[in-house]
């Protein structure tokens, strides 16, 4: 390790990122909704809840999501809302396990331009889910380590020594 300059510190961060488990990205409880539900009363549960994504479960069985996006699209189209919401879900979306990476959710949600990602365990039951804002409370809790041990300049060389 006697390599110094911010293609290490990169390398250091990656390394966390793909060994530290989405659990340490701030998961949170999942709001569940069943199938059968309006569209309407899905739309207040997102908003009573203050989310952005219901997951559609039956039996505790992830079966969908429905997010704010989809909301959007229905109001936008005009469409009924006093419908299940199945008809207007996600359905069978990309789901991780707990055990997964903190990479794997990034990647996950920047390859699938997804703001939630449900987390599930061995039987489909919903645990929990990994939003943008967990994994970006993550990033900055683990900046500090890398970023702000940095030098101002790391490969520039002073002539003189600086400060008293």
């Amino acid at each position: 390790m006697t390599r110094t300059g911010t293609r290490f510190f990169a390398v250091d961060f990656q390394l966390h990122l793909e060994t530290e488990s989405v659990e340490q990205a701030h998961p949170t409880k999942p709001v569940c909704v069943l199938p059968s539900d309006s569209i309407r009363h899905v739309m207040r549960v997102l908003k009573s809840s203050a989310t952005s994504a219901a997951m559609v479960c039956r039996e505790g069985k992830l079966e969908g999501i429905f997010t704010e996006r989809d909301a959007l699209r229905q109001l936008a189209d005009g469409s009924d809302l006093d419908v299940p919401v199945s008809t207007a879900m996600v359905h069978q979306p990309v789901s991780m396990r707990m055990s997964d990476s903190v990479g794997k959710a990034i990647s996950l949600m920047s390859g699938g331009k997804f703001r939630q990602v449900p987390i599930v365990d061995g039987q489909g039951h919903v645990t929990g889910v990994v939003g943008v804002a967990g994994v970006l409370r993550y990033l900055v809790e683990h900046f500090p380590r890398i970023i702000y041990t940095l030098p101002p300049s790391p490969h520039h060389k002073m002539e003189e020594r600086d400060g008293g």
